[in-house]
């Protein structure tokens, strides 16, 4: 993988985060994979307040608050597409992450054998993120968009305007029938100038789609029962 990995470990004890960089660093040197770096934040403020967007987030459960499913909520809730890997001691928690999307779950003390387990897992969904994007032609030159990147496309007249994660956008001319042909599953056509990514989608009312910054698109209403099922789908077998 030849883009750089970001790591976050944000846990209230010194020693686990550190152990947990400990462990990323074994790992990365034993798959040779020498571009990464990691990021320590001994509270989720710190974390919040970053305005970083990590790929890989190992995240504690038990802080002060926000405590880690509230601040996994808050970055959620903020658009963070990261690998989220909560750790902590209580068994019990585990069906609570998954409201939030977590990756995986670990228990302390970490077991080795797991935690490479995970990696594993996690720098090959990296890989596969990061192989899916399109080619889009503006005038004589072009540009590769990361399909992960993009929230949503929308059409006015001729040409279409693709927003992305970062708060830009970008136009080009294609029909957005083209271009729905050229993505893959995780992309909803949710009207007939609107194609949005279910990974993006915080729910749906009133015949509007809402996204992470509080942006609203619009629905057909013959495509909203269409809408519920594919994004139940997206949620089982997601694996960008």
């Amino acid at each position: 993988m030849a883009k750089m990995i970001k790591f976050a470990i944000c846990d209230d004890e010194p020693l686990m985060a550190q152990e947990i960089s400990g462990l990323i660093s074994q790992y990365m040197e034993e798959k040779k994979l020498p571009s990464y770096c990691v990021k320590l934040f001994f509270d989720s403020c710190s974390l919040l307040e970053s305005g970083c967007d990590f790929d890989v987030l190992f995240l504690d459960i038990q802080m002060e608050k926000p405590n880690g499913i509230e601040t996994a909520r808050t970055l959620r809730q903020r658009g963070n597409q990261s690998l989220m890997i909560f750790v902590t001691v209580l068994k019990e928690c585990v069906f609570d992450v998954f409201e939030v999307e977590a990756y995986d779950y670990l228990l302390k003390p970490i077991d080795s054998r797991h935690f490479r387990r995970t990696m594993d897992r996690a720098v090959r969904t990296l890989e596969q993120r990061r192989s899916k994007s399109i080619l889009i032609r503006r005038g004589a030159s072009c540009e590769v968009i990361l399909l992960q990147e993009i929230v949503y496309c929308e059409v006015q007249g001729r040409k279409i305007f693709i927003h992305k994660n970062s708060g830009t956008t970008i136009d080009y001319y294609e029909k957005l029938e083209q271009l729905e042909q050229r993505v893959d599953s995780r992309f909803f056509r949710c009207h007939r100038s609107y194609l949005v990514n279910l990974a993006y989608i915080r729910g749906c009312h009133a015949g509007q789609v809402l996204l992470p910054q509080g942006e609203k698109i619009p629905v057909s209403r013959l495509r909203e029962r269409d809408l519920s099922q594919a994004l139940l789908r997206f949620m089982k077998e997601k694996d960008f």
